[in-house]
């Protein structure tokens, strides 16, 4: 048992790599404008003591998954896998140049075949495509792989984020608000049904995201059932 002082909380962790990573953050009021809203669903199979040997992040475009996911990582001393920029540097081509020549159900055999083999490593934070949980044999790959944290981001932050975007295959259309909003619709219930960790976020720096995530992830090993 390993005790860390946050804020005026003396907060007791039971495995030293959440020790170690909890007693690097500063208190953070989620509630506050601008904050966040975490909710952690549903308990691990695992001893909720244990931190995860790996950790996916699932969740839309524009939500966060390759940026705070890095930091995560980092924060925890994992490695960081992207999916899709994995693929593409073994392809050595662009996404949207798969979906040109083989088209979205091509993408997704590719997809599921390179997750089969992430899904081997120990030790990480996993960054998935957004599409990536449409195949009920992802969903299940990447709940036997590690936590899953589902970064849940609203239409209009994906419309500021991805305003310059040109590179996501999808979105290369000029009807993006109503595109985004038929994913959302499709897929929204899909992460949710999936996640052990819900990270809602607004436009918040990528280190503070990271932390808030983190956070979500502490509170979720401790216990099965948290708010922050």
């Amino acid at each position: 048992m390993i005790n860390c002082l946050y804020g005026s909380q003396i907060r007791r962790y039971k495995h030293p790599s959440v020790a170690a990573a909890a007693s690097r953050l500063n208190p953070i009021n989620c509630y506050q404008p601008g904050g966040c809203f975490v909710l952690a669903l549903r308990p691990m199979q695992s001893e909720a003591s244990n931190i995860p040997d790996n950790i996916v992040l699932i969740g839309p475009m524009g939500s966060g998954k390759t940026t705070i996911g890095r930091r995560l990582a980092a924060l925890l001393d994992k490695q960081f896998i992207d999916c899709d920029e994995v693929l593409e540097q073994r392809l050595g081509v662009k996404i949207a140049l798969i979906f040109e020549l083989e088209g979205e159900a091509g993408f997704r055999r590719r997809e599921q075949l390179l997750l089969q083999q992430l899904c081997q490593q120990k030790n990480t934070v996993l960054a998935t495509g957004g599409g990536s949980v449409l195949q009920a044999d992802n969903r299940q790959l990447l709940r036997a792989f590690g936590t899953v944290i589902y970064l849940q981001t609203s239409v209009s932050q994906q419309l500021d984020r991805l305003e310059r975007d040109k590179a996501r295959p999808l979105l290369q259309r000029p009807d993006r608000e109503q595109r985004l909003q038929l994913l959302a619709q499709q897929r929204n219930p899909i992460y949710s049904a999936l996640a052990d960790v819900v990270v809602t976020a607004r436009n918040l720096p990528v280190e503070q995201m990271a932390k808030i995530t983190l956070q979500a992830l502490q509170h979720y090993c401790e216990s099965s059932e948290c708010t922050l």
